[in-house]
């Protein structure tokens, strides 16, 4: 009787427990938790359960599978359903700017997440390429393929040798990163695979963790304007060594250039063009041809990878690979990172024709911004959230995911740079968002919008910028692929968010008119709106004639007062999509479904792009914009 009791009792705590643990945020409807716990949609007079993450394979499957023995290593992935294969090869440090994996001759079968690499056997003699025998260390790169031969995931495990056998030795498994150059200083991100105090060494000068972790993000200051400096990342008793180079002070108009695309999630063709989650194929490419071309930054604005999970543990997954790849480039030049709609993370419901999805809560820990945040090192310079606007349901509370790092700007020399997010607090479901709330891809909401007004005047008065660039993962003209949705939703203005159950005011013409109407007509610096979303390049050259209405439009009509540059590069290896006609065909120019890099060559008053294709090396289009 007792133990009835006490297993009765534990059921009850534990569905008080669960129910707890699921807070239902105010700016959802229709949302309720059942006895179970389980999250619940009231729909068309049914009740449908969100479904459960069904997770084939997340990072912890792969970070810490490693452990060593009298001849090598031994992988022990906590995930005994993960079969297939492993490539690996020891990675030769000092011998490429760019240190990557030599793969070795042989594989290893995965048999219930497990194979051993007997280092002691296999790279010794003419295979030892990086010494290891005789310093006693080294560093393995692998690559694990699925049983169907898809790449899954590239890693990095460094051990060490003794007359007692091998052991796993802290490691760099990412980065190191430069980020957030300054003229003075830089931010160096990187993660080991032990919780440890790393330090950065620069100038002569030793910057440490201020305690023992795993994530590391070291700032570097007190350093002079446009010059070169080395670094060391110090990590355990080892160490690597790589540069960048300093942001001129601002205002001196040195002549520079930077890189843009977006749109990397994983592409056919098998391979390297989707290695879980990106197409590393053209993405490692885009990142070599940048920094041949003496880019001082890349910027890269959204669908990065797959995304659309259910699962925060699978989508680090995906960044971690897309990491992977960026870093031997991001050693020395920093990749800036903007959301897109392949970044969400969400609640889903289906049953009986319906799908309806949400973005994923709680905000703080589960939704695609705190991923994001989580992810990338960008400037903490944005909006805090819609919290206080006008469509708060509770001023009270915190009801809407964070801004942090996912909105924000940033300057370099003469050039300032605003990145928005039209994805924030994204509702996939666009059709069902009157009954769940959310909203839909490509509106700019409230607080961001007053956000972008403010900056954009703020550099408007800065005598340092001469330029201003916005960009944004959807376009406001968009062009093949996503007209029937972005900021158009062909000519359709009823579409927009709703908030705790009722619709927003302004539609996604009028907001995309207010965004164009502050960025053009009230602003003389900005120079072109940088997008994606569309796999494919092209420009549209916006003048006071182009028509940007559809025929028939009852709507309130904005006028552009001058000329300005929309570019789309969307082509850094997502599936292609074809052109579309549009009001504003006729002022489109360039269009191809080329993988692209856009160049932008940046000398004082004069804004010059050039668009290669970084596969092939050919000159795609070319324009003076300024």
């Amino acid at each position: 009787m007792y133990r009835l009791l006490s297993f009765t009792l534990s059921i009850l705590l534990f569905s008080v427990i669960s129910q707890a643990q699921i807070e239902i945020p105010k700016v959802y409807s229709n949302l309720n938790i059942n006895d179970k716990g389980e999250l619940v949609l009231h729909i068309n007079n049914k009740d449908i359960i969100a479904e459960q993450a069904k997770i084939k394979y997340q990072l912890a499957d792969f970070e810490n599978a490693w452990k060593a023995n009298s001849t090598g290593l031994v992988f022990e992935s906590p995930n005994k359903n993960l079969t297939g294969e492993m490539y690996f090869g020891l990675i030769p440090f000092g011998d490429s700017k760019y240190p990557q994996p030599v793969f070795f001759k042989r594989t290893k079968q995965l048999v219930k997440g497990k194979t051993e690499i007997k280092i002691a056997e296999l790279f010794k003699g003419k295979y030892d390429m990086v010494g290891w025998e005789k310093s006693g260390k080294g560093v393995l790169g692998y690559r694990i393929l699925s049983s169907k031969g898809k790449i899954i995931y590239d890693g990095i495990i460094g051990f060490k040798y003794s007359s007692n056998g091998f052991e796993v030795d802290i490691t760099l498994i990412e980065g190191p990163m430069v980020n957030l150059i300054k003229s003075d200083g830089t931010v160096i991100s990187f993660k080991t695979n032990k919780k440890a105090i790393c330090s950065v060494i620069v100038n002569g000068k030793e910057f440490k963790d201020r305690e023992a972790t795993k994530k590391h993000e070291i700032q570097i200051t007190g350093l002079q304007a446009n010059k070169e400096y080395k670094y060391t990342v110090k990590y355990g008793d080892n160490k690597q060594e790589y540069s960048f180079t300093t942001a001129p002070v601002s205002g001196s108009r040195k002549p520079f250039t930077f890189a843009y695309a977006s749109d990397s999630r994983g592409g056919n063709g098998g391979g390297e063009r989707n290695i879980y989650g990106h197409n590393g194929y053209i993405v490692k490419k885009i990142m070599a041809l940048a920094s041949v071309k003496n880019s001082r930054f890349v910027q890269f604005t959204g669908d990065l990878v797959d995304g659309y999970t259910l699962s925060t543990q699978e989508m680090d997954l995906e960044y971690a690979n897309f990491k992977t790849t960026v870093s031997p480039f991001a050693h020395y030049i920093p990749l800036i990172a903007g959301m897109g709609n392949h970044e969400v993370i969400m609640h889903t419901f289906k049953a009986d024709g319906i799908w309806a999805s949400i973005e994923k809560f709680p905000f703080n820990t589960e939704s695609a911004e705190s991923a994001f945040a989580a992810n990338f090192v960008n400037p903490k310079n944005g909006p805090e959230s819609e919290d206080g606007s006008k469509y708060d349901p509770d001023n009270k509370t915190k009801d809407f995911p964070s801004y942090n790092e996912t909105v924000y700007y940033y300057t370099y020399d003469n050039v300032a740079m605003i990145v928005l997010n039209s994805n924030y607090f994204y509702a996939p479901s666009t059709k069902f968002v009157n009954t769940t709330s959310g909203n839909i891809h490509g509106y700019i909401m409230d607080n961001q919008l007053k956000w972008f007004k403010q900056i954009l005047d703020k550099l408007e008065k800065n005598n340092n910028i001469d330029h201003i660039f916005v960009t944004i993962h959807t376009p406001a003209f968009p062009n093949g692929g996503h007209v029937s949705s972005d900021m158009y939703y062909d000519g359709d203005n009823s579409k927009r968010p709703y908030i705790a159950g009722k619709p927003v005011d302004k539609g996604i013409i009028e907001r995309r008119d207010e965004f164009l109407n502050i960025m053009i007509n009230q602003s003389k610096k900005t120079v072109a709106l940088l997008v994606g979303d569309e796999h494919n390049y092209n420009k549209l050259k916006l003048t006071p004639e182009t028509s940007i209405y559809p025929e028939n439009y009852k709507g309130k009509k904005l006028k552009i007062k001058r000329t300005f540059w929309q570019i789309n590069n969307g082509a850094a290896g997502a599936p292609y999509y074809a052109q579309e006609q549009t009001p504003w065909t006729k002022d489109v120019s360039g269009f191809t479904t080329q993988n692209a890099v856009c160049l932008f060559y940046i000398d004082g008053k004069s804004v010059k792009m050039k668009v290669l294709n970084p596969d092939t090396l050919e000159e795609v289009d070319e324009a003076i914009l300024r």
